[in-house]
């Protein structure tokens, strides 16, 4: 699968992955090997700064065998983005057979690379409770013994001896995510307190292995909370929250961004394409027809098309975000990374790839900016579609 032709659908058809920015991207586009130029943003009060693009690692090990995922690592790198980020369940769709095995496939990167630690910012997270993945850990909770575990477990996978940014995938409490809507109390199974959880994450930082620490899939209490008790008991601040961010899902703008702005937590934005929705991919066939790209992660995993990103809404939102592209000169792809690449709410965008040459393409679109008439026509759909990908 590594160097197979990742199919995206544009306007004229469907033009393979490797021949795409030829086709579809104009000359000035077309930078390939340029090191290109960041200004490092600093993740919250930390003294940690990263690159405004951040590697997302999750297909490492599903969608991308061992060989291809260095060669994605080795030019970033080359391409000058130096933050990567990645989780113990990783890869996904997650199994038990492919959990843990995209940080041994960066483990086995570095351990071939000396030098290479030092040159970069790596960010793992520990999972919060097992939803439905017994092989995680046993439980419903995650306890303090949980998160040491998992820790002392992916810095064995990565070889390394410190994590620089460690974040708790989702939250132990019930909170309505990946496709939920609405907090119900009475679902309520917490057993570990927030402030268990802070005080653990701060041995670990006591203790070297890790240097900093964040949140992901929160909720503006959820932010607040960590923080207040952070200040309150003099144990480590987050430093950044990921969560969804993009187009189809603009949920962080519905108080998130006020909590994080004022408390002084980045955002780091996964998913900016929709799981491909927004490359244009999925508009003509959709996710199972004779022509649907059958690489695509929604066509290809039954997992993925339960999920909030294959809600019907969802497409058909997307379908009309790429025709906005189309119809202002630009690829849908551009118009999603560019949107997410200059939103203030944004401190560094992951993005997830399945080659180089995708690596490239979504690289190249830095520094592209979205003029007032095409921001005040998303705004205009996003106004009657909404989040369908809430």
């Amino acid at each position: 699968m590594g160097h197979e032709c990742v199919f995206r659908k544009q306007a004229t058809g469907v033009v393979p992955a490797m021949a795409r920015s030829i086709v579809t991207q104009s000359p000035r586009k077309l930078r390939g090997m340029k090191t290109l130029s960041f200004t490092p943003v600093r993740l919250g009060q930390s003294d940690l700064h990263v690159t405004p693009i951040c590697l997302g690692t999750m297909t490492f090990g599903q969608q991308v065998d061992e060989a291809t995922s260095h060669a994605i690592m080795d030019h970033s790198i080359a391409r000058g983005v130096n933050f990567f980020d990645t989780a113990e369940i990783y890869a996904v769709p997650p199994t038990a057979e492919s959990f843990g095995k995209t940080e041994t496939y960066i483990g086995n990167w570095l351990s071939k690379r000396p030098g290479m630690r030092q040159k970069m910012v790596l960010a793992s997270k520990v999972a919060g409770p097992s939803r439905g993945m017994p092989w995680v850990r046993s439980g419903e909770g995650m306890t303090p013994s949980d998160i040491m575990a998992s820790c002392e477990a992916s810095l064995k996978r990565l070889q390394t001896d410190v994590i620089d940014l460690y974040q708790i995938h989702w939250p132990e409490r019930h909170v309505p995510m990946f496709g939920g809507m609405y907090y119900e109390p009475k679902n309520e199974k917490s057993t570990t307190s927030i402030h268990e959880q802070l005080s653990t994450l701060a041995k670990l930082v006591q203790q070297g292995k890790v240097r900093y620490i964040g949140l992901s899939n929160e909720t503006p209490y959820g932010v607040h909370e960590f923080v207040r008790l952070a200040e309150q008991h003099g144990l480590p601040r987050i430093v950044s929250v990921q969560n969804a961010y993009c187009l189809v899902n603009r949920v962080p703008e519905n108080g998130l961004d006020e909590t994080m702005h004022r408390l002084h937590v980045s955002l780091l934005a996964y998913s900016p394409l929709a799981f491909g929705l927004l490359t244009g991919k999925y508009d003509d066939s959709g996710f199972l027809g004779e022509h649907a790209p059958k690489e695509g992660r929604i066509t290809k995993y039954e997992s993925v098309r339960k999920q909030r990103w294959a809600r019907p809404e969802a497409l058909e939102a997307a379908r009309r975000y790429n025709q906005l592209a189309r119809d202002h000169g630009l690829t849908p792809t551009e118009l999603a990374l560019a949107f997410c690449y200059t939103q203030w709410r944004v401190a560094s965008t992951i993005i997830g790839v399945t080659s180089v040459a995708q690596l490239d393409e979504d690289l190249d679109i830095w520094g592209q900016q979205l003029s007032p008439e095409v921001l005040s026509a998303i705004d205009a759909i996003r106004w009657e579609a909404r989040d369908p990908a809430v």
